[in-house]
């Protein structure tokens, strides 16, 4: 079935980051508390061991190097590697906490969100581009992953070597570190100016990125159309325009970042000229040793480094929280269908199905169904025909309750169906479609599909019932055979039968066949004829057919046109009313014999006589 939306994205173009944002992403790391605890405790003893070696090269010089003092030299380097040995576990502690609790991170918001579109409604994928989704649930969780491990452990780092050397250097001395400390406010005002320039170029890049990964998607599962229809030189035009716009913006935000580390680059040097100044000033009037402020300089380098640390992890925290933005866009994404408080759970859908005066659009400007009235007995077949647009999917998408009506009242054995969970009603349908869709895995998963309790021996007499147990027998490893993705190692006959096998094994109250029959040769279709014969002795059933020759068999049949029903019958009564469905049939089986009679025949020239008459007693006949 076509769509009937238009995918339009969020616009996340305003360029001020909400903090509630970072708060939720931080929230994914709640659940291992432990982990983060464990990891973070680990780097503030790493910072400071940092320090304290530097400290430490302080005293080999004015302790050991300058007094000529081998004892305390020693001495000093026992201390040094002890302290080595410790600082080299607890690296690998932190790099391990980080790594496992980064995994754990990516685990559960891809559980999170896949267990979220379970519960969005059909509505929802049908105007959801699937290279939307796909994006959301790939790069966008790894980049939430990386900010909230390897970027907490960075910015965790960064900000204790900044504490610990501001505090050695307070302690050999602190007029020297107000220097440094004046040029902190400096850093961060450049880093305020950067932030908006980046993070406007990175949420431009996320949605490029969308529309790049579903433009991917849609070629290659339409690659048959796009070689067909030779296409390939137009979509790979338009791919390089998306492509180079994303490069462009990705360039630039690159461009940014890369300048942010040069600016802090020039202000360290500053402040270590300023240092050299005064500190030379400080070690002539003996105030300071000549380790004192050689650790101080090298106390500033080991600070700066952190900064310029901070600056990386700054521009990626960028990239996620665009990300981010998108992500909880879909989490917060709320099911158009609910179950009611009070909904109930009946172990059975059988009974009569009724619309009453029911109102349905997709979009309020293009009714699809207007005060629509229609009352199905339990175990009838009702057929539905009529032009394309007329109402007919809609009708059964809204008795199989993928959408609920604007307006009006579905009633499922005298009761409005929304007074029953989604979930007893879904579970009581079989649906066969026009396309049918087969998970990877073998014939025999796909069978068990909607019944997992399933014995071997039900599925076998499922298949039969369908039509489907011969052609399984025929290939090399019969029900154990792979179908592919999507079913690609199948033919569209096979999978239809496959699909009527697996709805036959349901043994659904509600049967709904939509256009299944439309692509498969004659033989197939009499195959799927017989299980659907199977199928509607025990279910109520809709059938929605190309080929009119399917539903002759129907208890009734609607001809739905203009959102309403303008022919109700059987087909013998339509067929002696002579109206719209006269005419629909008439005309298919004039094409039919045409086709059988003189396949080479085209526009209204044949070269096969008598076509007419043997139309006419086909007519007849159903008459």
């Amino acid at each position: 079935m076509s769509s009937n939306f238009q995918f339009e994205e969020e616009d996340f173009s305003n360029t001020r980051v909400d903090t509630n944002t970072l708060f939720r992403i931080l929230s994914a790391v709640r659940p291992h508390w432990r982990w983060v605890t464990g990891f973070m405790l680990c780097i503030m003893v790493v910072s400071v061991f940092e320090g304290f070696f530097t400290f430490l090269s302080k005293r080999i010089v004015d302790e050991g190097i300058i007094p000529r003092n081998t004892t305390a030299v020693v001495q000093t380097l026992e201390v040094y590697g002890a302290m080595a040995a410790i600082f080299a576990i607890l690296v690998f502690g932190f790099i391990y906490l980080a790594g496992g609790l980064g995994q754990r991170v990516r685990y559960d918001l891809r559980k999170a969100v896949f267990d979220h579109l379970q519960t969005l409604s059909f509505s929802y994928f049908d105007k959801t581009p699937v290279g939307w989704l796909m994006s959301r649930v790939t790069s966008d969780t790894e980049r939430m992953a990386d900010l909230v491990t390897w970027g907490m452990l960075d910015v965790t780092w960064a900000i204790m070597n900044i504490i610990t050397a501001l505090i050695f250097m307070a302690s050999i001395n602190w007029k020297l570190m107000l220097i440094v400390l004046v040029m902190i406010p400096i850093l961060l005002r450049v880093a305020l100016w950067f932030k908006n320039k980046i993070l406007v170029e990175y949420r431009a890049s996320r949605k490029l990125n969308s529309r790049i990964t579903a433009t991917y998607n849609e070629n290659i599962t339409g690659v048959r159309v796009v070689k067909a229809m030779r296409r390939e030189e137009a979509n790979r035009s338009e791919f390089d325009t998306l492509a180079e716009e994303m490069y462009k913006r990705s360039f630039r935000a690159a461009w940014l970042s890369a300048l942010f580390l040069p600016a802090v680059q020039i202000l360290s040097a500053l402040a270590i000229g300023a240092i050299i100044w005064y500190g030379g000033l400080q070690v002539n009037l003996g105030i300071m040793t000549i380790g004192g402020i050689q650790a101080f300089i090298a106390y500033v380098t080991f600070m700066m480094w952190p900064v310029q640390d901070l600056a990386r992890v700054y521009s990626e925290m960028q990239q996620a929280v665009a990300s981010a933005e998108r992500f909880f866009s879909l989490m917060d994404t709320k099911a158009e269908l609910v179950n009611k408080p009070d909904a109930i759970s009946p172990s059975s859908m059988r009974g009569d199905i009724e619309f009453e005066n029911v109102n349905f659009y997709y979009q309020t400007e293009k009714p699809v169904l207007k005060d629509f009235n229609l009352k199905v007995r339990q175990g009838e077949t009702i057929a539905l025909v009529g032009p394309t647009g007329g109402g007919k999917s809609t009708t059964v998408n809204l008795i199989c309750r993928f959408y609920e009506p604007k307006s009006g009242m579905i009633k499922i054995n005298g009761r409005d169906y929304t007074d029953y969970t989604l979930e007893s009603i879904h579970s009581r349908l079989g649906v066969v479609l026009q396309t049918p869709h087969l998970f990877s895995g073998t014939i025999r998963e796909n069978l068990r599909y909607g019944r997992l309790d399933a014995t071997d021996a039900e599925i076998e007499e499922a298949a039969k019932l369908g039509g489907a147990h011969d052609f399984i027998m025929e290939l090399e490893k019969g029900y154990d055979e792979q179908v592919g993705e999507g079913g690609v190692l199948l033919s569209t006959g096979q999978k239809q039968l496959i699909s009527l096998a697996r709805a036959v094994l349901a043994k659904p109250d509600i049967f709904v066949m939509d256009e299944a029959t439309s692509s498969v040769d004659t033989l197939t279709e009499a195959l799927i004829q017989r299980g659907m014969e199977v199928l509607m002795k025990n279910s109520t059933s809709f059938i929605i057919a190309h080929r009119l020759s399917t539903i002759r068999r129907a208890d009734r049949i609607l001809v739905i046109e203009n959102g309403g029903i303008s022919e109700m019958g059987s087909h013998g009564e339509l067929m002696a009313l002579r109206g719209h469905y006269y005419n629909l049939y008439m005309q298919q089986f004039r094409e039919e014999l045409t086709a059988q009679y003189d396949p080479f025949a085209t526009g209204e020239h044949h070269t096969v006589g008598g076509t007419g008459k043997v139309a006419a007693q086909v007519v007849a006949a159903g008459d």
